[in-house]
């Protein structure tokens, strides 16, 4: 008896060793997972039908998001045109998580007094660029000229009336349209020009005969500047943490098709436009618009401090807003250390 009942206990033993051991191999392959919170049943997404929202399109294109989600979690997309409505949808409750312009960003923490967004990853670098008429070759050719760009106080208002402020120019009057009925007004010689991101800044050159005048690129150290970045509500990532990470791990999912097959890329980005908008671009367009962005997960937070201060140059804002606890790069960091990539800085901006 006493050998049957140490055989039974080893077996027993060695039962629970081989569950926990198959349980540690099917975990292997899931995203890094935060401790608390509970996954979310739905995950309310925001992003723009824009070429500088890639990472976005690609993961729904793909089906990134679903996967790493998991069944139990439904992913809800919702378009947007320019910045400020999603900030108005973040703000309101009726939107999770968000790609968005580093300007609205910015605003959206600095409106909620820093309690109702944080920014948790970067998206896209680059892609934004002030296109004119043939005839306008320097700054002071735009005096007196209409300019466009998507929609007051998004990211690409703010760099043009800070680009105008610094050229001097008190002359140029800003008119703030939907892409679309830009490009029209362009091949109309309703305006002069206008900033935008892409691929409206291409479409226009490709399209409509503009030339550039101003990439941004020029304007930033190492031509690198956060276009695109991701934001979540604050109780969300609260409550939701491991959720979030499957959200970055479907991020960089798309940023590693990118990289390793763009022209599937580049085909997933068109599909989901045509989707949107009823029409996909053309070749040219699609690859000029790509040779102009940089997928990454990096916010280069760095550069934000400096992009508060725009704000106030472009006459958005009075002062420029407070940024301490804006990122929390935590769940990022998880993500991209469990795929043995670098982590990112914060530069300070996750400590309040």
């Amino acid at each position: 008896m006493k050998i049957v009942r140490v055989l039974a206990v080893t077996l027993s033993v060695l039962a629970v060793a081989t569950a926990c051991s198959r349980a540690d191999r099917s975990d292997s392959s899931a995203p890094a997972a935060s401790t608390g919170g509970t996954p979310a049943t739905e995950v309310r997404l925001g992003y723009f039908p824009n070429v500088t929202h890639a990472s976005a399109l690609i993961g729904l294109d793909k089906g990134y998001f679903t996967q790493e989600l998991g069944a139990g979690t439904k992913i809800t997309p919702t378009k947007f045109n320019a910045g400020p409505d999603e900030v108005s949808a973040l703000l309101g409750g009726s939107l999770d998580i968000g790609f968005i312009g580093s300007g609205p960003a910015i605003n959206a923490f600095a409106k909620s007094d820093g309690n109702t967004v944080r920014l948790i990853s970067g998206a896209t670098s680059g892609g934004a660029q002030l296109v004119v008429k043939p005839e306008i070759n320097t700054p002071q050719d735009l005096q007196g000229k209409l300019v466009a760009d998507p929609q007051a106080g998004n990211t690409q208002d703010v760099a043009l009336k800070k680009w105008i402020a610094d050229q001097k120019l008190t002359g140029v009057n800003v008119q703030n349209s939907d892409n679309s009925v830009t490009l029209d007004q362009f091949r109309k010689n309703a305006i002069a020009g206008a900033w935008l991101p892409e691929p409206w800044s291409s479409r226009l050159v490709a399209d409509a005969g503009a030339k550039v005048l101003v990439d941004e690129k020029s304007l930033w150290p190492d031509g690198r500047f956060p276009t695109t970045v991701i934001v979540v509500r604050t109780q969300f990532l609260n409550e939701h943490p491991q959720t979030v990470q499957a959200v970055l791990k479907a991020v960089l999912d798309a940023n590693n098709l990118a990289a390793s097959d763009p022209n599937e890329a580049k085909a997933a980005v068109n599909r989901q436009l045509k989707s949107l908008t009823g029409s996909a671009l053309s070749q040219a367009v699609l690859d000029r618009s790509f040779a102009n962005i940089e997928l990454t997960t990096d916010p280069l937070a760095s550069r934000f401090p400096q992009l508060a201060q725009d704000q106030v140059t472009a006459g958005i804002a009075k002062s420029a807003p407070k940024l301490n606890g804006f990122f929390d790069l935590t769940p990022l960091n998880a993500v991209l250390t469990a795929a043995g990539k670098p982590t990112v800085s914060a530069a300070g901006l996750d400590q309040k």
